[in-house]
C-alpha cells in the first residue's frame, strides 16, 4: 500500500484486466492510471486476484506508478462447469478464441456459446458483482473516494458501478464502454434467445443511464451509445505511450516485412488479403522471394489449417506466440508494413483496436483491411499512416501489396505522421476533464 498523498485526489478503478495480464485490453487503463498521479490524481485500483486469462505479460508491471494502490479481491468464474464439459467430449483443452465461431459450429461450441450467452448475463464474471460491491462499499467510504470508473468488457463490471452509485448517490461514476455491449458483434455468435437478447439491452440502458458519464473510445460508438442511452456519450479513444517507443532502432530488412499482431479468429479473417497476396506471387516472380508475413498472437485453428494445405502460402507465413510488450514494440522496428484486419461485421466502421495507436506511433506503414468509410480509415487518411481496403476488393489489395513492395524495394522513406492527439498523456488530460 503505498505512503497516504493528502495532495491527490482520489479516483477507484474497477477493471477486470490487469498486469500480469497481457494483451491490449489491459493497456488502457493501465496507461492512464500510469500518468494520472502526474495530473494529480491518486488511483486506487480494484481487480480480481484469481482472474482467468489467456495472456500473461509481467513486463507491463513497470508502468503501475508507486502511488496507484491495487486491492485484489477473490473472484468465481464458471470455468469448472467449463472443463468437466470439455472432458465430457474428449477434450483436455481448448483456446478461447476457437470459440469465436460465425459460421456452423460443432455441437462443442454449440453448447458452450449458448451456455456462455444464454445463462451468464451480461457475462461469465456476473458472480464477481455482489461481493465486490458489498467490499466497495465500506471500502470507498472508510478511503474517503468520491469518484469510481468501470470499464468493459467485461460488461458485468459497470453493474458493480450501478449498484454503488445507487448505495450512494453522491459517487461520480464514470463507465469507459471498450466496446459495445448490447451490439457487440462477439454476441451474435453466442446464439442468444430473445430474452437473453433483451435483457442485455436493459442492464445496459440502466447502466447508460444511470452513470454521471459514459465514455467509448470510436465515433461510431458514440453514436450508437447515445442513441440507446438517449443521453450524451464522451470520446476518449485507445492511445500510445511515447514512453514506449523512444529506443526504437529502424533495422534494414532483407525481405519485405509484414506482422500482424493481436487475435485472429472468424470475425477477424486475414482471408481476403492472403488470397490477393498469392495472387501477387503468381504475378511478380521475386514477389514470394523477398516476403515474409508474421501473424503474432492468438490464432484460430481452422485459420491456421488454411494456411497448412497452401503450400504457396505456408512458405511465407509464420505463426508466433503472444509476446510481451516490450518485445514487440521492439519488433516495430523491423518491420516494413503492420497488417491490420477489422472484424467483418455490422460494427466494422467503428473498429478500432488498441494495436492501430501503436502501429501509428510505429512509423510503419499500414496495410488496412476493412471498411473504407469508418472511424480507422478515417485516421489513416488524416495521418497519412496508411489506407483502408474492402475486404472484398481484391484488384485493391492486389494493387497495394505491389506499391508496398516496391516502395521496400526502392527503400523510399516514409511520410512524416502528427499522431501526438494520440500519446497516452494527452489522452490522461481529457479523462481527467471528465473526472471532474
Amino acid at each position: 500500500m503505498p505512503d497516504a498523498t493528502p495532495n491527490l485526489k482520489k479516483v477507484l478503478i474497477i477493471t477486470y484486466y490487469w498486469p500480469p495480464s497481457g494483451g491490449s485490453g489491459v493497456q488502457r487503463w493501465l496507461k492512464f492510471v500510469k500518468y494520472l498521479p502526474s495530473f494529480g490524481w491518486q488511483p486506487f485500483v480494484f481487480t480480481p486476484e484469481n482472474p482467468s486469462f489467456e495472456i500473461s505479460d509481467e513486463t507491463l508491471m513497470k508502468d503501475i506508478p508507486k502511488e496507484a494502490e491495487v486491492i485484489h479481491f477473490p473472484i468465481w468464474e464458471p470455468y469448472g462447469l467449463f472443463k468437466s464439459i470439455l472432458k465430457l467430449t474428449g477434450k483436455e483443452s481448448v483456446s478461447q478464441i476457437d470459440l469465436v465461431a460465425a459460421g456452423k459450429k460443432s455441437f462443442f461450441q454449440s453448447v458452450i456459446s449458448w451456455v456462455r450467452g444464454n445463462v451468464f448475463i451480461p457475462d461469465a464474471r456476473v458472480f464477481w458483482v455482489k461481493p465486490a460491491v458489498a467490499f466497495l462499499g465500506d471500502f470507498i467510504k472508510s478511503n474517503g473516494i468520491t469518484t469510481i470508473i468501470t470499464t468493459g468488457p467485461p460488461h458485468s463490471l459497470h453493474l458493480i458501478g450501478l449498484r454503488l452509485k445507487k448505495k450512494n448517490p453522491a459517487l461520480h461514476w464514470i463507465a469507459d464502454f471498450r466496446d459495445p455491449w448490447s451490439e457487440w458483434d462477439l454476441l451474435d455468435t453466442f446464439s442468444l434467445s430473445s430474452w437473453a437478447r433483451m435483457r442485455h439491452r436493459q442492464l445496459e440502458r440502466n447502466v447508460l443511464q444511470g452513470a454521471d458519464r459514459v465514455v467509448t473510445i470510436a465515433p461510431f460508438h458514440v453514436d450508437r451509445l447515445e442513441f440507446l442511452g438517449k443521453r450524451k456519450v464522451d470520446l476518449i479513444t485507445n492511445g500510445f505511450d511515447e514512453d514506449d517507443f523512444t529506443s526504437i532502432q529502424r533495422i534494414k530488412t532483407d525481405k519485405f516485412t509484414i506482422r500482424h499482431i493481436g487475435m485472429v479468429d472468424e470475425l477477424r479473417d486475414p482471408k481476403p488479403f492472403l488470397l490477393a497476396m498469392k495472387l501477387v506471387c503468381q504475378e511478380l516472380p521475386d514477389f514470394k522471394e523477398n516476403v515474409k508475413i508474421e501473424f503474432i498472437g492468438s490464432v484460430n485453428s481452422a485459420f491456421r489449417a488454411f494456411v497448412a494445405s497452401d503450400s504457396s502460402l505456408s512458405s511465407i507465413i509464420l505463426f508466433s506466440k503472444p509476446m510481451p510488450h516490450d518485445a514487440l514494440v521492439k519488433l516495430y522496428g523491423e518491420t516494413d508494413m503492420q497488417l491490420l484486419i477489422l472484424a467483418h461485421t455490422a460494427l466494422a466502421a467503428g473498429n478500432l483496436p488498441g494495436k492501430f495507436f501503436e502501429y501509428l506511433a510505429s512509423g510503419n506503414f499500414i496495410f488496412g483491411v476493412g471498411p473504407e468509410i469508418g472511424d480507422a480509415a478515417a485516421i489513416l487518411q488524416d495521418t497519412h499512416a496508411g489506407r483502408m481496403i474492402d475486404r472484398n476488393n481484391t484488384t485493391a489489395l492486389k494493387a497495394l501489396l505491389k506499391e508496398r513492395f516496391d516502395h521496400w524495394r526502392k527503400g523510399t522513406a516514409e511520410e512524416e505522421r502528427s499522431v501526438k492527439a494520440f500519446s497516452r498523456k494527452a489522452l490522461t488530460a481529457r479523462m481527467i476533464n471528465l473526472m471532474k
